[in-house]
């Protein structure tokens, strides 16, 4: 006998006005099959794996069943796209509800492509199987890489095509998240709420993930340096292993803290601040190099989004939102150099770290060096015979970083382990995703998807199975890109 799912849903962001959200159900879908189950995340969500295989399951992660308890919406958010500003919303996404976990945490279980909202604007609400499956391995390899992500609970494909520029099988993902409120869901508010609507949105949002500031003398602005401060850490953790996101929108930053919407983005190869693999980003805004500067520029919108809460003076409330996100750089800069330094096995600071660091960068900068191996070979001390490691400038210095190294209290043996620690052996090579997309959307293979979601659950292994995986792309003559998805 089957046990229930567990399903234990909660609504408490259908509690906020109205305006906040459309009620709306999932559109059925003709014969829905599961092909990928995250196992591990459903028993720490309390759930049944066993049960969520069933039909039933699985008539949930398509939806053709509303689970006991949950209550279906599509939430309604605004944003700046490329820098324009625009109405939007879930076009394409129905939440469910907030599954309280055994741990008695919070979580929204949203279903991605299932069918037309409110908010949709033209589209038909569907999404393609290869995009679903793309996003499900990066937001787990995030997740193992030890990065804030939403994360990927389920894929199933629906039996019906999605029409793009060709045919393409459909499915849907349901994505597990902290919260789906972003920036853009602030500018919503300012913009086309009330004072009183965008108020209840910062308290209920404060009382979710930043409950300790409850209590402040200015809550508003507390809130504002807590989401700068998350956002800080979290690029800086995409610079460190060379995530790049590809559409760091306003309506794509989440107030909790976690990466979330995972279209065009890609893991980089051979380092280089301009890397660019979005192919609709023909000017380079959410390049590699620029994330951490966007990343500010969306955090002022925010500010912006705020200025009624922080003080009824609008001048006044200028001043303290320009205040406070002037410590941006400096917070961004010292996590992105902590990080460094232990990528480096360096466990104290010295004032020429960031010189050493960069004069590194821009050494694998001017051979192509790959950014993952170079660390890598750096970690085990195996640096192969390359145009970066015959370099004399290489030479000079790594005679330094031994040099600095040997200043340090700690043994060159702690020195390896926090490298160790600190640099993955294995990443979602972008070839290696393709290879296990193909397979599964052309072919229907799935045992290419599921031998690469092996590998790179343990990034920091650097177990002998990873090696193949750490072996770069065919060179080509066309730039690779990567595409929305929508």
């Amino acid at each position: 006998m089957i046990k229930e799912p567990g399903w234990n849903f909660d609504n408490s962001y259908s509690r906020l006005p109205e305006a906040f959200y459309k009620s709306t159900n999932p559109t059925p879908v003709k014969s829905p099959q599961l092909v990928i189950l995250n196992g591990s995340l459903a028993k720490s969500l309390g759930l049944n794996v066993q049960a969520l295989q069933s039909e039933d399951g699985i008539d949930v992660f398509a939806g053709n069943k509303i689970p006991e308890g949950a209550s279906p919406l599509a939430q309604a958010y605004a944003g700046h796209q490329f820098g324009h500003f625009t109405m939007l919303g879930d076009g394409r996404a129905v939440l469910l509800g907030e599954q309280i976990t055994p741990e008695n945490e919070r979580m929204d279980i949203q279903l991605k492509g299932p069918g037309r909202t409110p908010f949709s604007r033209g589209g038909d609400g569907r999404a393609a199987l290869g995009p679903m499956l793309r996003e499900y391995i990066i937001s787990e390899a995030m997740h193992a890489l030890g990065i804030p992500t939403t994360r990927s609970l389920a894929v199933v494909t629906t039996g019906e095509p999605v029409y793009r520029e060709t045919v393409l099988p459909g499915a849907i993902l349901t994505r597990v998240a902290a919260s789906h409120i972003r920036v853009g869901t602030f500018q919503y508010a300012a913009r086309f709420g009330t004072v009183e609507d965008l108020k209840a949105l910062a308290d209920y949002t404060i009382n979710r993930h930043y409950p300790d500031i409850e209590d402040d003398e200015n809550k508003y602005l507390s809130f504002l340096k807590e989401v700068m401060n998350r956002q800080a850490a979290l690029i800086a953790k995409w610079q460190l292993v060379g995530f790049i996101h590809g559409v760091m929108n306003t309506d794509n930053m989440a107030i909790s803290g976690e990466t979330i919407d995972y279209g065009p983005c890609a893991f980089m190869d051979e380092y280089s601040p301009a890397t660019v693999f979005s192919s609709i980003d023909r000017e380079g805004r959410y390049a590699y190099g620029n994330q951490p500067y966007i990343a500010v520029w969306n955090l002022a919108r925010f500010a912006e989004s705020l200025l009624a809460l922080l003080h009824e003076n609008q001048d006044e409330a200028v001043k303290m939102a320009e205040n406070a996100l002037s410590g941006y750089g400096a917070l961004f800069e010292g996590a992105w150099l902590l990080g460094m330094r232990a990528k480096l096995g360096i466990f104290n600071e010295e004032e020429q770290d960031e010189a050493l660091v960069k004069e590194l960068l821009q050494l694998m900068e001017k051979h192509r060096a790959d950014f993952t191996n170079t660390f890598s070979a750096l970690t085990f001390d195996k640096q192969k015979d390359n145009a970066l490691f015959v370099d004399p400038e290489f030479n000079q210095w790594h005679v330094k970083w031994q040099a600095r190294l040997d200043r340090q209290q700690e043994s060159k043996e702690s020195s390896h382990e926090l490298m160790m620690k600190s640099n993955p052996g294995v990443i979602p090579r972008n070839h290696r995703v393709e290879e296990a997309l193909e397979a599964a959307v052309e072919q229907g293979d799935f045992s290419v998807l599921d031998k690469l979601l092996h590998v790179i659950a343990k990034p920091y292994a650097h177990s002998p199975e990873q090696v193949e995986y750490c072996t770069l792309p065919t060179p080509s003559g066309r730039p690779y890109q990567t595409f929305c998805g929508t």
